[in-house]
């Protein structure tokens, strides 16, 4: 991926170079690539291309990168450490950050039209509106909102895990539906379980991120510790404890394994996947 990615990324001796230094910068040289992983991974069950995966998995990296990138500025969570480095405002300034991630979200959707992902045309149009419907207010940006507004709030278990849905949830659970459009079709009742099963492991991820922000250092994290709790944040831990989160999670990976079982060997990867997102120490 990081081979894919800087070679669909623009090269910084092309003008104007401070910004594509800056883009590359946030994107290149860190992170745990989970969600390209997972478009891999859901591309085994139907037998997809790498070819076309590696696409379809840069595009939706690009757009993850592009919201951390935002997430880290002074008017959202003012965060000076991203991925073991200063994040991009500090590294450059405010208004370079606030251009790397509108160039980066815009090169996504530049990636995914540029390049043949599905047989059919209408297929990969749905790509792009999975991406998009993913990434925007009905999805990652409506989620942001709803936290930056719940902030020193008491939310329920359901009104939690709604807000988590759409900004955690719906990219990973993209992540696996482009993945799964780049090969063989698949039947409806299957392409309900495998997106179960990404709904799942979404939320479980962000279960583990709230347990790791109280148990894990900033060095291994590679992001500040604690700044949750500090900003008075609504998380898992604070609604349920650390026991009961943890018990939370356990469950949310059981119920994405069981949506794995009829696609047998095929989802092997998507199972190697949901135990290293619940059982991840970074």
């Amino acid at each position: 991926m990081e081979l894919v990615l800087g070679s669909v990324l623009p090269q910084p001796t092309h003008a104007p170079q401070r910004l594509h230094e800056a883009m590359r910068y946030a994107v290149l040289g860190g992170g745990k690539r989970v969600r390209p992983l997972l478009v891999f991974a859901a591309g085994e069950i139907v037998d997809a291309p790498a070819e076309r995966l590696q696409y379809a998995a840069a595009a939706v990296e690009l757009i993850h990168a592009y919201s951390l990138v935002h997430d880290d500025m002074p008017c959202m969570d003012d965060d000076a450490l991203r991925r073991g480095k200063p994040t991009v405002h500090v590294q450059y300034d405010d208004a370079t950050a606030l251009l790397v991630g509108d160039a980066l979200q815009t090169l996504a959707f530049d990636v995914l039209a540029s390049h043949t992902l599905a047989d059919e045309t209408r297929d990969q149009l749905h790509m792009l509106k999975t991406l998009a419907r993913a990434s925007g207010s009905h999805g990652m940006a409506g989620g942001q909102a709803i936290d930056l507004a719940a902030v020193g709030k008491q939310l329920t278990l359901p009104e939690l895990e709604m807000m988590h849905i759409l900004k955690t949830g719906a990219l990973i659970r993209a992540s696996v539906e482009l993945g799964s459009y780049c090969g063989m079709p698949m039947e409806a009742p299957a392409r309900e379980k495998l997106d179960r099963f990404a709904k799942c492991i979404g939320l479980a991820f962000q279960v583990v991120d709230d347990i790791l922000d109280v148990e894990a250092d900033s060095a291994t994290l590679g992001k500040t510790a604690g700044k949750d709790a500090a900003a008075d944040k609504p998380t898992y831990v604070a609604l349920l404890g650390l026991k009961e989160a943890k018990l939370h999670a356990a469950e949310l990976r059981q119920e994405a394994l069981s949506c794995l079982a009829e696609f047998g060997e095929r989802g092997r990867r998507l199972q190697e996947l949901a135990d290293f997102i619940v059982k991840r120490t970074f």
